[in-house]
């Protein structure tokens, strides 16, 4: 096993880490921005390194000043978390040319998956349904990484997209999060929604090369976490549903999905063991899909790494992630076969977000002046902040990770329901109470759930309910700290602010 371990990465993530690295009695290695020298993954880390600089560019995306604190310091591996450098091909054969272990799939495999196009041809290839599509006249080309879709005549495509049958959607080829991507509802409207997205995807990723999908309406967003080793095992650890999102981006995850049969949820693991298998994967990662209302599901992408999402797995089967992702980076065989691993009761993961939902989810900036997070039986919190922590423009919004587990749906929600209630978090405006009344909402109880969801429900951002006694404290510590500091602090407005809200200013950040 390692005897240290850097986390090239930061927040809630970072702290998560580094917990189970130093329960493995392992030494934990910090990274760090300026904005970040006081942040929590600093203090619980067993050592810390500056990154000299405030943006992420400058800092935690930056391979060689990483490379260089992990040899300066004899790190024997490297930990990526999430986001950053996670799924970056070249940071993972950086790690192996300086004799690092980069614990996370190899840099083939990454590569292989990063190409939607060169991936969704695999999955073809291994027999995993993929959504009907089109990628181009040329297969070498595109595999070659050239761009047919930038030289072809759009009209070409445009037959291809008939052909499909509209509504289709146009792709990035690399990348994700929305950009480089179109949904066409009609030939009219085709040539110009495929000119933007030839644009945008080249202007975000450098690679304006772009496919077609047919257009699935209102599907489902179902993952199956997946764990291969060295040895040649590969497993699957049940899915997730992730069908709650906002500008393409999850915000609610659970464990089991409430739309799979024991019957689905078999194929589907078999076809995401298959799909992993079929290049030799290593490590954790996920098989994403879309199902539709009929059952039918279809493969949409592998992501390389381990995903914000994953304590809802961790709940519902009692694993470590973590710690299985770093003896598998050891060589060691997964502890566990397929028929050993059990789902049981059920988990719900809510991101808590610096944001305001009923002005479109722009982030929120600021200090926590309160914070005080929920706790009790079947309550998790994943968090990288206290109390005096600034929410900055520089990085992700996100605040923490809230799973709660019970015996079935019903009792999980009840419980994420109230935990949520007892959350009070003043400084920055937040979606706690959105992500509360979302709980609460008739067809989400249902688990009639689909990607455009709360484009089609109303979900409302303010409570009517009474505040949590946590929070009228909080709200009440604040007034006094105000009072005090004749004007300096943050104001709060309870006659037009809801308990978790304050004042503050509105900031996109990039």
């Amino acid at each position: 096993m390692f005897k240290s371990v850097l986390i090239a990465n930061r927040g809630e993530i970072a702290v998560r880490v580094t917990q189970t690295v130093q329960e493995m009695g392992m030494r934990a290695v910090a990274v760090f921005s300026d904005p970040d020298r006081q942040a929590v993954h600093v203090r619980t880390a067993d050592e810390a390194y500056p990154l000299h600089g405030v943006t992420a560019a400058e800092t935690y995306l930056d391979i060689q000043k990483i490379i260089g604190i992990a040899k300066s310091h004899a790190v024997d591996a490297i930990h990526p978390g999430y986001g950053f450098l996670s799924e970056n091909a070249d940071f993972a054969q950086a790690c192996a040319d300086a004799g690092i272990v980069f614990i996370g799939p190899t840099p083939e495999a990454i590569r292989a998956m990063g190409d939607k196009i060169v991936a969704k041809r695999g999955m073809i290839a291994a027999g995993v349904p993929v959504v009907p599509g089109w990628s181009g006249p040329s297969a070498e080309k595109h595999d070659s990484g050239e761009s047919d879709s930038g030289e072809a005549d759009s009209k070409v495509w445009a037959a291809e997209a008939e052909r499909i049958g509209y509504p289709v959607l146009v792709k990035a080829a690399a990348g994700g999060g929305g950009k480089g991507m179109r949904v066409v509802a009609s030939a009219e409207e085709f040539a110009g929604a495929f000119a933007a997205a030839q644009r945008e995807a080249g202007s975000a990723f450098g690679d304006a090369r772009v496919f077609l999908e047919k257009y699935v309406t209102r599907p489902r967003h179902v993952e199956f976490q997946v764990f291969g080793d060295t040895h040649g095992n590969v497993v699957h650890l049940f899915e997730r549903e992730c069908s709650i999102q906002r500008r393409h981006q999850k915000i609610v995850e659970e464990s089991p999905s409430p739309a799979l049969t024991p019957a689905l949820r078999e194929k589907m693991g078999a076809a995401a063991v298959e799909a992993v298998r079929s290049i030799g994967y290593v490590n954790a990662g996920t098989v994403e899909f879309m199902v539709d209302a009929s059952g039918a599901f279809y493969f949409l992408e592998v992501n390389t790494r381990l995903q914000v999402e994953h304590p809802v797995t961790e709940m519902v089967t009692g694993l470590d992630l973590v710690r299985v992702q770093i003896m598998v980076a050891a060589g060691e065989a997964l502890p566990f076969t397929q028929d050993s691993i059990r789902q049981v009761g059920h988990a719900v993961e809510c991101r808590i977000y610096a944001e305001d939902a009923a002005k479109g989810f722009l982030p929120s900036t600021g200090v926590l002046k309160h914070y005080r997070e929920p706790s009790g039986v079947g309550v998790r919190v994943d968090s990288g902040v206290t109390a005096g922590s600034e929410i900055t423009v520089h990085y992700d919004p996100m605040i923490s990770k809230l799973i709660v587990w019970a015996g079935d749906r019903e009792a999980a929600l009840a419980r994420m329901s109230r935990a949520l209630r007892r959350y009070p978090i003043l400084g920055v405006t937040t979606n706690v109470e959105f992500l509360a009344n979302l709980m609460g909402h008739e067809a989400f109880r249902r688990g009639s759930l689909h990607t455009h969801f709360l484009e089609e429900h109303s979900i409302s951002a303010t409570s009517d309910a009474p505040p949590d006694e946590a929070v009228l404290a909080a709200v009440m510590t604040l007034g006094a700290v105000r009072r005090s500091s004749a004007g300096q602090g943050v104001r709060v407005d309870a006659e037009r602010a809801g308990p978790w809200q304050t004042a503050g200013a509105w900031r996109m950040t990039s």
